[in-house]
């Protein structure tokens, strides 16, 4: 089986096609500037990597030329795309409808259409790649909708709940969701591949870190907490995002600065979090490169991350009543040494100690940085979100 995994934005299009007999990417790409001038696919296959000027009007055009390139010039992968068995969409939010991946039909799309106030900026794009997939691919290929905040629906009420009146919730499902999940999914079942037990009697902590950061707990292979909320903005500050703020600072800073709720969206979103604190750079490494010069903002920034990262982690070790693994992944979580040391460090007394120099040599898909003695596992791993989907994907329509 091929699957054709897609991870659309507003005017953008990820793809990647996976043989799952032996799960081999055979290639992937990007489309870009969608609906705009000077349109651009980047394909890579074979080796090789070519990037071409495009038109894209919609995103159906931008699956035309995804369908071109892989079946035709030097990055050809399959002769016809009838080899295509079905195709994987990223969908951000599922709400409290889809708890788990589904078969996409046109009454889950009005579904879709429905909870796109929940991720406005996110979920119609996601349509737009459904319907453009259907028109290029026609009907017979199935399509299959895999969701960010599936793996967290199992989290209890106590831990999704937001302490104001209940009937906004059942009125306009106001409640912590959870968000990066098919990351946290792959890297929890890829510990527990690697520690040789099954995943029910693990208690795992998985640190999704890079520019968008969350951190969930994984108990018996259910998430029982996590830290991102009814958006993506909550939790950890991220590279421009805020991350968990007192409510009563919006109200402050709409009414002492004049600006309408719109702006402040973009201030919490866009301008905040290590841009916002360091004045340098929404990228970690910039951040600390700027740190080590002697810029005091932007150590402050990274000690920022680093304390509110060993936080959450001490308290999902609490709430679990004890831990088996910490998994790091994400372009922070797999790359960044220091980070991992300053947030593993003074947590010896939980259990906690990592290898100094396992911690700066970390390399393979699965590299376990835990020091001799510790008594809970560290590892790094590096996420594969699309296998992810791809497997969900053919998961869904064997059980057709």
């Amino acid at each position: 089986m091929k699957v054709l995994v897609i991870n659309c934005g507003s005017s953008s299009l990820k793809y990647q096609l996976i043989d799952m007999e032996g799960e081999k990417v055979l290639c992937k790409g990007l489309c870009e500037r969608i609906g705009m001038e000077s349109s651009l696919i980047t394909h890579q296959a074979n080796g090789g990597k070519w990037t071409t000027p495009a038109i894209f009007p919609t995103h159906t055009e931008a699956f035309a030329e995804v369908v071109k390139k892989m079946t035709t010039g030097e990055g050809k992968v399959i002769d016809d795309v009838k080899e295509v068995s079905a195709i994987g969409h990223r969908v951000v939010h599922g709400g409290e409808k889809f708890q788990k991946s589904c078969l996409v039909t046109p009454e889950v799309i009005e579904t879709l259409r429905e909870l796109s106030p929940l991720a406005p900026l996110h979920n119609p794009a996601g349509i737009l790649g459904l319907e453009a997939a259907k028109a290029v691919f026609g009907e017979d290929v199935p399509n299959v909708a895999v969701f960010d905040t599936a793996f967290h629906s199992t989290m209890p009420p106590k831990a999704y709940m937001y302490a104001i009146p209940y009937e906004y919730y059942e009125k306009y499902g106001v409640r912590r969701y959870g968000f990066h999940g098919t990351s946290h999914k792959y890297v929890s079942h890829a510990a527990a591949e690697y520690l040789e037990e099954p995943i029910e009697r693990l208690k795992l902590i998985t640190c999704h870190l890079g520019n968008g950061s969350s951190i969930a707990a994984v108990d018996q292979g259910k998430v029982v907490d996590t830290s991102m909320g009814m958006t993506p903005l909550a939790g950890l500050m991220m590279g421009t995002r805020c991350g968990d703020l007192d409510p009563s600072v919006v109200n402050y800073l709409k009414y002492t600065l004049g600006i309408t709720g719109h702006q402040l969206d973009e201030i919490l979103n866009k301008k905040s979090g290590l841009l916002g604190i360091s004045g340098v750079s929404s990228d970690k490494r910039d951040v600390e490169a700027a740190a080590e010069a002697g810029n005091k903002r932007a150590q402050l920034a990274s000690d920022m991350l680093n304390y509110q990262i060993k936080k959450v982690i001490g308290s999902y070790i609490a709430a679990m009543g004890g831990v088996d693994a910490i998994v790091f992944t994400g372009g922070i979580g797999e790359h960044d040494a220091p980070s991992r040391a300053k947030i593993c460090h003074h947590m010896d007394w939980l259990g906690i100690r990592i290898d100094t120099d396992k911690n700066n040599d970390v390399h393979g898909d699965v590299c376990e940085i835990t020091a001799w003695g510790a008594k809970v596992r560290t590892l790094v791993i590096a996420t594969n979100e699309e296998l992810m989907i791809a497997r969900d994907t053919k998961e869904v329509v064997e059980a057709l």
